[in-house]
Protein backbone atom coordinates (compact mmCIF):
# COMPACT_ATOMS: atom_id res chain seq x y z
CA UNK A 1 0.00 0.00 0.00
CA UNK A 2 1.02 3.17 -1.01
CA UNK A 3 3.03 5.08 1.63
CA UNK A 4 2.34 2.64 4.41
CA UNK A 5 4.52 -0.54 5.44
CA UNK A 6 3.29 -4.07 4.53
CA UNK A 7 3.05 -6.59 7.51
CA UNK A 8 4.73 -9.61 7.40
CA UNK A 9 2.77 -12.29 9.41
CA UNK A 10 5.08 -14.49 11.37
CA UNK A 11 4.42 -17.89 10.36
CA UNK A 12 2.85 -19.86 13.26
CA UNK A 13 4.38 -22.45 15.28
CA UNK A 14 3.83 -26.01 14.61
CA UNK A 15 3.03 -28.02 17.17
CA UNK A 16 6.07 -29.90 18.43
CA UNK A 17 6.13 -33.55 19.36
CA UNK A 18 6.37 -34.60 22.37
CA UNK A 19 9.33 -36.85 22.24
CA UNK A 20 11.57 -38.38 19.49
CA UNK A 21 8.88 -37.43 16.74
CA UNK A 22 6.62 -39.18 18.54
CA UNK A 23 3.18 -37.41 19.49
CA UNK A 24 0.90 -38.85 22.68
CA UNK A 25 -2.54 -39.50 23.39
CA UNK A 26 -4.10 -38.63 26.63
CA UNK A 27 -7.30 -40.40 25.50
CA UNK A 28 -5.58 -44.14 25.53
CA UNK A 29 -3.70 -43.30 29.06
CA UNK A 30 -0.41 -42.63 26.82
CA UNK A 31 1.56 -40.49 29.57
CA UNK A 32 5.47 -40.76 29.03
CA UNK A 33 7.48 -40.65 32.36
CA UNK A 34 10.37 -38.48 32.23
CA UNK A 35 12.26 -37.90 34.69
CA UNK A 36 15.08 -40.06 34.68
CA UNK A 37 15.69 -40.07 38.53
CA UNK A 38 13.06 -41.17 39.11
CA UNK A 39 13.05 -44.42 36.54
CA UNK A 40 16.09 -44.96 38.41
CA UNK A 41 14.39 -45.29 41.28
CA UNK A 42 11.91 -47.27 40.32
CA UNK A 43 14.48 -49.94 39.26
CA UNK A 44 16.40 -49.81 42.25
CA UNK A 45 13.42 -50.86 44.34
CA UNK A 46 12.51 -53.98 42.11
CA UNK A 47 14.91 -55.67 43.36
CA UNK A 48 16.01 -57.16 40.71
CA UNK A 49 18.65 -59.88 40.82
CA UNK A 50 20.87 -60.82 37.47
CA UNK A 51 18.85 -64.16 37.18
CA UNK A 52 15.72 -62.79 37.00
CA UNK A 53 13.53 -62.74 33.75
CA UNK A 54 11.81 -59.44 33.80
CA UNK A 55 8.64 -58.54 32.13
CA UNK A 56 7.62 -55.11 31.53
CA UNK A 57 4.26 -53.91 30.20
CA UNK A 58 3.62 -50.53 28.62
CA UNK A 59 7.15 -49.66 27.70
CA UNK A 60 6.28 -46.19 25.82
CA UNK A 61 9.19 -44.72 24.71
CA UNK A 62 11.63 -47.07 26.43
CA UNK A 63 12.90 -45.06 29.08
CA UNK A 64 12.59 -47.34 31.73
CA UNK A 65 12.96 -50.42 29.60
CA UNK A 66 16.56 -49.47 28.79
CA UNK A 67 17.03 -49.04 32.95
CA UNK A 68 16.03 -53.07 33.02
CA UNK A 69 17.95 -55.56 31.27
CA UNK A 70 20.33 -55.64 28.55
CA UNK A 71 18.21 -58.91 27.14
CA UNK A 72 14.98 -58.50 27.00
CA UNK A 73 12.22 -59.96 25.01
CA UNK A 74 9.52 -57.78 23.10
CA UNK A 75 5.93 -59.44 22.84
CA UNK A 76 3.60 -57.38 20.68
CA UNK A 77 -0.24 -57.43 21.62
CA UNK A 78 -2.76 -56.09 24.23
CA UNK A 79 -1.49 -57.61 27.36
CA UNK A 80 -5.05 -58.20 28.82
CA UNK A 81 -5.23 -60.48 25.63
CA UNK A 82 -1.92 -62.00 25.88
CA UNK A 83 -0.97 -65.32 27.31
CA UNK A 84 2.03 -64.15 29.56
CA UNK A 85 5.51 -65.87 29.59
CA UNK A 86 7.55 -66.84 32.82
CA UNK A 87 8.78 -64.37 34.73
CA UNK A 88 10.55 -63.28 38.37
CA UNK A 89 9.70 -59.73 38.27
CA UNK A 90 6.98 -57.47 36.37
CA UNK A 91 7.89 -53.53 36.13
CA UNK A 92 4.80 -51.59 34.70
CA UNK A 93 3.67 -48.29 34.01
CA UNK A 94 0.75 -48.72 32.20
CA UNK A 95 -2.67 -46.67 31.00
CA UNK A 96 -4.92 -46.37 34.23
CA UNK A 97 -7.94 -47.74 32.45
CA UNK A 98 -6.58 -51.28 32.79
CA UNK A 99 -5.04 -51.23 36.36
CA UNK A 100 -8.60 -53.64 37.58
CA UNK A 101 -7.91 -56.15 35.14
CA UNK A 102 -4.33 -56.37 34.26
CA UNK A 103 -3.73 -56.38 38.68
CA UNK A 104 -6.02 -59.39 38.60
CA UNK A 105 -4.53 -60.94 35.22
CA UNK A 106 -1.02 -60.68 37.52
CA UNK A 107 -2.24 -62.09 39.90
CA UNK A 108 -3.76 -65.68 39.09
CA UNK A 109 -0.66 -66.04 36.30
CA UNK A 110 1.17 -69.02 36.67
CA UNK A 111 3.61 -70.50 37.61
CA UNK A 112 3.72 -67.13 40.44
CA UNK A 113 6.15 -64.30 40.05
CA UNK A 114 8.23 -62.77 43.20
CA UNK A 115 6.88 -59.27 42.76
CA UNK A 116 5.18 -56.54 40.23
CA UNK A 117 6.12 -52.70 41.10
CA UNK A 118 3.41 -50.95 38.58
CA UNK A 119 2.71 -47.43 38.59
CA UNK A 120 -1.25 -46.57 39.36
CA UNK A 121 -3.16 -43.83 39.71
CA UNK A 122 -2.59 -42.91 43.60
CA UNK A 123 -6.31 -43.30 44.00
CA UNK A 124 -6.39 -46.82 42.83
CA UNK A 125 -3.09 -47.28 44.41
CA UNK A 126 -4.56 -46.76 48.02
CA UNK A 127 -7.61 -48.89 47.73
CA UNK A 128 -4.96 -52.07 47.31
CA UNK A 129 -5.14 -54.42 50.03
CA UNK A 130 -1.71 -56.13 51.31
CA UNK A 131 0.73 -53.85 48.63
CA UNK A 132 3.91 -51.97 49.78
CA UNK A 133 3.43 -48.35 48.88
CA UNK A 134 6.99 -47.23 47.73
CA UNK A 135 6.88 -43.83 46.84
CA UNK A 136 3.74 -41.54 45.33
CA UNK A 137 4.67 -39.47 41.73
CA UNK A 138 3.84 -35.88 40.73
CA UNK A 139 1.46 -35.71 37.47
CA UNK A 140 4.41 -33.24 36.45
CA UNK A 141 6.75 -36.42 35.50
CA UNK A 142 4.84 -37.12 32.72
CA UNK A 143 4.87 -35.96 29.60
CA UNK A 144 2.12 -34.91 28.49
CA UNK A 145 0.59 -34.33 32.30
CA UNK A 146 -1.60 -36.36 33.41
CA UNK A 147 -4.80 -34.81 35.64
CA UNK A 148 -4.12 -37.18 38.81
CA UNK A 149 -0.97 -37.86 40.66
CA UNK A 150 0.52 -41.59 40.67
CA UNK A 151 1.58 -44.41 43.31
CA UNK A 152 4.40 -46.82 42.56
CA UNK A 153 3.80 -50.21 44.70
CA UNK A 154 4.98 -53.52 45.16
CA UNK A 155 2.51 -56.65 44.78
CA UNK A 156 3.34 -59.96 45.68
CA UNK A 157 1.28 -62.83 44.72
CA UNK A 158 -0.49 -64.81 48.33
CA UNK A 159 1.08 -67.74 49.73
CA UNK A 160 -0.68 -69.69 49.62
CA UNK A 161 -2.53 -68.98 46.34
CA UNK A 162 -6.43 -68.60 46.51
CA UNK A 163 -7.37 -71.78 44.85
CA UNK A 164 -10.04 -71.00 41.94
CA UNK A 165 -10.70 -72.33 38.77
CA UNK A 166 -8.67 -70.74 35.93
CA UNK A 167 -11.19 -70.16 33.55
CA UNK A 168 -14.07 -69.15 35.83
CA UNK A 169 -12.17 -66.50 37.81
CA UNK A 170 -11.61 -65.14 34.05
CA UNK A 171 -14.83 -65.35 32.88
CA UNK A 172 -16.38 -63.45 36.40
CA UNK A 173 -13.85 -60.68 36.23
CA UNK A 174 -14.41 -60.39 32.48
CA UNK A 175 -18.25 -59.28 33.17
CA UNK A 176 -17.50 -57.38 36.58
CA UNK A 177 -14.91 -54.97 34.03
CA UNK A 178 -16.99 -55.04 30.73
CA UNK A 179 -18.96 -51.69 32.21
CA UNK A 180 -16.11 -51.43 35.47
CA UNK A 181 -18.03 -47.72 36.59
CA UNK A 182 -21.82 -49.26 36.42
CA UNK A 183 -22.87 -51.01 39.15
CA UNK A 184 -22.68 -54.42 39.34
CA UNK A 185 -27.05 -54.25 39.40
CA UNK A 186 -26.52 -52.74 35.77
CA UNK A 187 -23.60 -55.09 34.92
CA UNK A 188 -25.93 -58.27 35.23
CA UNK A 189 -29.14 -56.69 34.53
CA UNK A 190 -27.69 -56.42 30.98
CA UNK A 191 -29.52 -58.50 28.03
CA UNK A 192 -26.35 -60.06 26.68
CA UNK A 193 -24.99 -60.92 30.38
CA UNK A 194 -28.35 -62.44 31.28
CA UNK A 195 -28.38 -64.60 27.89
CA UNK A 196 -24.35 -66.20 28.35
CA UNK A 197 -25.08 -66.96 31.99
CA UNK A 198 -28.37 -68.38 31.00
CA UNK A 199 -26.98 -70.65 28.90
CA UNK A 200 -24.15 -71.49 30.89
CA UNK A 201 -26.75 -72.53 33.94
CA UNK A 202 -28.94 -74.56 31.28
CA UNK A 203 -26.33 -76.43 30.25
CA UNK A 204 -25.05 -77.13 33.13
CA UNK A 205 -28.29 -78.03 34.90
CA UNK A 206 -28.54 -80.55 31.80
CA UNK A 207 -25.09 -82.32 32.20
CA UNK A 208 -25.74 -82.95 35.76
CA UNK A 209 -29.19 -84.39 34.55
CA UNK A 210 -27.59 -86.58 32.29
CA UNK A 211 -24.74 -87.33 34.41
CA UNK A 212 -27.44 -88.95 37.20
CA UNK A 213 -29.54 -90.74 34.27
CA UNK A 214 -26.47 -92.65 33.76
CA UNK A 215 -25.50 -93.38 37.30
CA UNK A 216 -28.80 -94.54 37.22
CA UNK A 217 -28.73 -96.95 34.45
CA UNK A 218 -25.26 -98.50 35.56
CA UNK A 219 -26.42 -98.97 38.79
CA UNK A 220 -29.60 -101.19 37.08
CA UNK A 221 -27.15 -103.21 34.84
CA UNK A 222 -25.24 -103.85 38.20
CA UNK A 223 -28.01 -105.46 39.80
CA UNK A 224 -28.89 -107.87 36.83
CA UNK A 225 -27.91 -111.28 37.63
CA UNK A 226 -26.34 -113.10 35.00
CA UNK A 227 -27.80 -116.59 33.80
CA UNK A 228 -26.97 -120.39 34.25
CA UNK A 229 -23.05 -121.17 33.95
CA UNK A 230 -23.60 -122.67 30.28
CA UNK A 231 -24.82 -118.95 28.63
CA UNK A 232 -22.75 -115.99 27.67
CA UNK A 233 -22.51 -113.82 30.85
CA UNK A 234 -22.67 -110.38 28.70
CA UNK A 235 -25.50 -108.39 29.02
CA UNK A 236 -27.51 -107.55 25.50
CA UNK A 237 -29.97 -103.86 25.48
CA UNK A 238 -32.87 -103.51 23.32
CA UNK A 239 -31.48 -101.01 21.07
CA UNK A 240 -34.39 -100.99 18.98
CA UNK A 241 -35.72 -97.42 20.11
CA UNK A 242 -32.60 -95.83 19.66
CA UNK A 243 -31.39 -96.21 16.19
CA UNK A 244 -32.31 -92.86 15.43
CA UNK A 245 -30.00 -91.93 18.27
CA UNK A 246 -32.99 -89.63 20.20
CA UNK A 247 -32.71 -91.93 23.83
CA UNK A 248 -30.14 -90.38 24.97
CA UNK A 249 -30.69 -87.00 24.17
CA UNK A 250 -32.71 -84.82 26.81
CA UNK A 251 -35.17 -82.97 26.11
CA UNK A 252 -35.49 -79.23 27.79
CA UNK A 253 -39.28 -77.68 27.21
CA UNK A 254 -39.03 -74.02 26.12
CA UNK A 255 -41.91 -72.92 27.96
CA UNK A 256 -42.46 -70.05 28.37
CA UNK A 257 -39.15 -67.97 27.13
CA UNK A 258 -40.07 -64.39 28.42
CA UNK A 259 -41.53 -65.75 32.16
CA UNK A 260 -37.80 -67.92 32.36
CA UNK A 261 -35.81 -65.21 31.05
CA UNK A 262 -37.15 -62.84 33.98
CA UNK A 263 -37.23 -66.00 36.18
CA UNK A 264 -33.04 -66.22 36.12
CA UNK A 265 -32.42 -62.74 36.13
CA UNK A 266 -34.15 -62.31 39.46
CA UNK A 267 -31.97 -65.38 40.60
CA UNK A 268 -28.98 -63.55 39.39
CA UNK A 269 -30.12 -60.29 41.13
CA UNK A 270 -31.04 -62.30 44.56
CA UNK A 271 -27.34 -63.43 44.26
CA UNK A 272 -26.18 -59.94 44.50
CA UNK A 273 -28.41 -58.54 46.67
CA UNK A 274 -27.70 -61.45 49.31
CA UNK A 275 -23.99 -60.01 49.35
CA UNK A 276 -25.23 -56.54 49.49
CA UNK A 277 -23.39 -55.94 46.05
CA UNK A 278 -25.88 -54.72 43.59
CA UNK A 279 -25.29 -50.77 43.96
CA UNK A 280 -21.53 -51.30 44.38
CA UNK A 281 -18.96 -50.96 41.31
CA UNK A 282 -16.41 -53.07 40.07
CA UNK A 283 -13.52 -50.48 40.34
CA UNK A 284 -13.86 -49.79 44.25
CA UNK A 285 -13.57 -53.82 45.29
CA UNK A 286 -11.52 -56.11 46.82
CA UNK A 287 -9.97 -59.14 46.22
CA UNK A 288 -11.62 -60.81 48.72
CA UNK A 289 -15.31 -59.21 47.95
CA UNK A 290 -14.90 -60.45 44.71
CA UNK A 291 -14.13 -64.16 45.81
CA UNK A 292 -17.03 -63.74 47.85
CA UNK A 293 -19.15 -62.89 44.92
CA UNK A 294 -17.84 -65.53 43.06
CA UNK A 295 -18.78 -68.20 45.61
CA UNK A 296 -22.50 -66.83 45.98
CA UNK A 297 -23.30 -67.16 42.14
CA UNK A 298 -21.45 -70.80 42.19
CA UNK A 299 -23.54 -71.54 44.90
CA UNK A 300 -26.89 -70.55 43.35
CA UNK A 301 -25.59 -72.60 40.08
CA UNK A 302 -24.39 -69.78 38.17
CA UNK A 303 -21.07 -70.39 36.33
CA UNK A 304 -18.67 -68.07 34.01
CA UNK A 305 -16.85 -70.77 31.94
Amino acid sequence: MAGGKIRKEKPKAKSAPYQGGISFHKSKGQHILKNPMLVDTIVQKSGIKSTDTILEIGPGTGNLTKKLLEAWKVIQGDVLKTELPYFDICVANIPYQISSPLTFKLLNHQPAFRCAIIMFQREFAMRLARVFHLLKVGKNNFRPPPKVDSSVVRIEPRKPRIEVKQKEWDGFLRHCFNRKNKTLGAIFRQKNVLSLLEKNYKTLQALNLSIGSLENKDAEMGSLKPGNANQDETVELDDDDDEDGTDDEIDVEDGDAEGEASEFKEKVLAVLKEGSFEDKRSSKLKLEEFLYLLSLFNKAGIHFS
